[in-house]
């Protein structure tokens, strides 16, 4: 689980927009972009390469 304090800190690598938790958890989204960054054993995996498109 991504700690509060972290969350508020992290921003999308490509648009700099905030980002959120999705998946129960175990992924974040981006407000701007849609991209969807996985989060592995409790790690954000914020690149660019990583991510997904998912339109809402």
């Amino acid at each position: 689980m991504i700690s509060p304090d972290l969350l508020e800190i992290l921003v999308c690598p490509l648009c700099k927009k905030r980002l959120v938790l999705v998946h129960e958890g175990q992924a974040l989204q981006c407000s701007e972009c849609h991209r969807v960054y996985p989060i592995r054993d409790g790690i954000p995996i914020l690149l660019v390469d990583e991510a997904v498109v998912e339109e809402t």
